[in-house]
């Protein structure tokens, strides 16, 4: 993964609120939310991971607007508490992780004692040694199942996604195969199709490759197997490998060239997801 330096981009300024402050629940007009979601981010790596946060805060905002329900987001992990997350059905990290053994530890036992989760791309980044490293083995290997990073493709370029699993709620009702918007993809550690627990959604089609541009040979992948959307059975949670846009780093500021959330179907199983996870919605199986 190559991390740039940290140029806020001039579109960015109409959407991006100061990283430092928490944004307030948006509140539909209703009589009360149908369930409280609650995000959490740090924002200050990659552009773009900062342009992936800055646009999902945007859309997470609107979708609780039309759908009735309460989203906030904040970079105040300190609120990755017992008495803190209780009103909330559901936690998504939208680029990092908790770093504390006292916010671990607090997010450990709300997805244990039922609570939900959303995570994408890099809220499931380690790598040793980095600035991210492997250190939380209940995180990696156990709740995720993917291990460490390994590697990924470069530039971030569309793929065409199939759905492995199309009765979970996240991704009833889409097509067979879809396009992606692009997103640097990452490869990890672990075979998550050897891990019993896990419940591969979506993975990249066979028809994608090559996939990457490079310039490096390694960035550019020419087969293999690559789920990109998954739940572990044991929790309610689920992981996007979704959320890095394409920039022109080249720029002066960086400026976005994609959108994560351009893509229709790939919006549609965010919401389903998001939907499942706020609403106990279990995923409907075909009878035995």
């Amino acid at each position: 993964m190559t991390v740039k330096p940290c140029v806020i981009a001039t579109l960015a300024a109409c959407l991006w609120a100061s990283p430092a402050l928490a944004q307030p629940a948006t509140r539909p007009t209703t009589s009360g939310p149908r369930y409280r979601v609650i995000a959490f981010y740090t924002g200050k790596d990659d552009l773009a991971h900062i342009s992936f946060v800055k646009e999902a805060r945007a859309w997470f905002g609107r979708m609780a607007a039309e759908r009735n329900f309460s989203f906030e987001s904040t970079t105040d992990w300190d609120r990755l508490d017992a008495e803190a997350l209780a009103p909330y059905r559901a936690v998504v990290f939208l680029d990092t992780r908790p770093a504390s053994p006292k916010q671990r530890e607090a997010f450990r036992k709300y997805m244990e004692n039922g609570g939900g989760w959303m995570g994408f791309h890099f809220a499931a980044f380690a790598l040793t040694p980095s600035k991210y490293p492997q250190d939380w083995d209940w995180y990696h290997d156990e709740f995720l199942g993917s291990g460490s990073y390994v590697s990924n493709t470069w530039r971030p370029t569309s793929a065409t996604l199939r759905v492995e699993d199309a009765h979970h709620p996240a991704t009833a009702g889409l097509p067979a195969t879809f396009k992606s918007a692009p997103n640097e993809w990452y490869r990890w550690s672990r075979d998550l199709r050897k891990d019993k627990d896990i419940q591969i959604l979506a993975s990249i089609d066979p028809s994608s490759f090559p996939l990457g541009t490079g310039p490096k040979p390694h960035e550019i992948w020419h087969g293999g197997y690559y789920p990109v959307a998954w739940t572990n059975q044991k929790y309610r949670m689920i992981y996007f490998n979704m959320g890095h846009n394409d920039m022109d780093y080249g720029s002066k500021p960086a400026r976005e060239l994609s959108s994560t959330f351009a893509s229709e179907p790939e919006a549609r199983m965010i919401l389903g997801a998001l939907e499942w996870l706020g609403t106990g919605q279990p995923p409907q199986r075909p009878a035995p």
